[in-house]
């Protein structure tokens, strides 16, 4: 019977009692700082840098493991995503120029 006796445990009042939970906010502070250094890492490697600046323009051409393209632009703080689509189009119009695409994939376009 006497394992059975609750034993009163007293607490030096010079000891800090600590909060076993605590730890958990310190590990939430650095995945955040983890996170945000990493994203900063991800911008810096694809020299994507100029969509953080507001007063840059930029546009990504992106194309989808099914083949879908889609183009990015970004004019200010402004961000419009565009989906190509195989329709055909008809209207008036003028030439601008010429598109060439090389061996390697790239596109060059040559204004008229």
């Amino acid at each position: 019977m006497r394992y059975l006796k609750r034993r009163r445990i007293f607490i030096d009042s010079n000891e800090p009692i600590e909060d076993p939970i605590s730890g958990v906010a310190n590990l939430f502070d650095a995945g955040v700082v983890f996170i945000v250094s990493m994203m900063i890492a991800l911008f810096m490697a694809y020299n994507m840098l100029d969509l953080l600046d507001p007063s840059s323009e930029v546009t990504i051409t992106k194309k989808t493991s099914d083949g879908k393209i889609e183009i990015i632009t970004k004019k200010g703080r402004q961000i419009k995503a565009r989906k190509v689509t195989n329709k055909r189009l008809s209207g008036e119009g003028i030439k601008l120029g010429t598109a060439y695409q090389l061996k390697d994939g790239r596109i060059i376009y040559v204004p008229e």
